[in-house]
């Protein structure tokens, strides 16, 4: 990723890192340059912006945090991967439940690469239904894609194949382990 000062008329496609008052409004940070923003800020009389420009093999904030959640999720039920913004991709329980996780694993896929970030409740605890089970940020625009690559064999682990959620009667509500026991970042409770 290229990240910098940039001459507004070669920032169409480049990514605005911070956001831009107009008379006519503001452009967002985060916000794809498109040809019309160029030309709104032409009109405003602004001459640079600072922008990061993607390389070949960086995935964007929002398509590596929604992939990586997504793999965190698996196919387990009761996990809801809400729609990335902002670099951010949050999981959600979607029933009570007991979530358990390998603190192991996570901290593995910390130490992947410094604009990458996954972060969850403590293990174990029981969840309501919408509360929020883990999120995963990409810091700064994007991530490297080998990086991605690596934390999603991180998740996928030796055993990727299968699948274990466990659901446990109580008397008063159902407990389930969101798990992926095979792929390591949960383990039966």
């Amino acid at each position: 990723m290229k990240f910098g000062s940039t001459p507004v008329d070669e920032a169409c496609g480049h990514i605005l890192a911070h956001s831009q008052k107009l008379t006519d409004g503001t452009l967002k940070k985060g916000r794809l340059l498109d040809a019309q923003d160029i030309q709104r800020l032409r009109a405003c009389g602004v001459n640079s912006v600072v922008s990061a420009c993607l390389d070949e093999d960086d995935v964007g904030e929002d398509e590596a945090a929604e992939t990586l959640a997504i793999a965190l999720a698996g196919t387990a039920e009761g996990i809801r991967v809400a729609a990335p913004f902002t670099g951010r991709s949050n999981l959600f329980a979607s029933r009570r439940a007991l979530m358990s996780v390998d603190a192991q694993r996570i901290n593995a896929m910390n130490r992947v690469h410094e604009s990458l970030t996954v972060a969850t409740l403590p293990s174990p605890m029981v969840v309501d239904p919408k509360q929020m089970l883990a999120t995963v940020k990409v810091i700064a625009f994007s991530v490297p894609r080998i990086a991605l690559n690596t934390a999603l064999d991180i998740v996928a682990g030796d055993l990727a194949a299968k699948h274990i959620v466990e659901v446990a009667q109580s008397r008063r509500s159902k407990c389930i382990n969101f798990c992926r026991y095979a792929w390591g970042l949960c383990r039966p409770v």
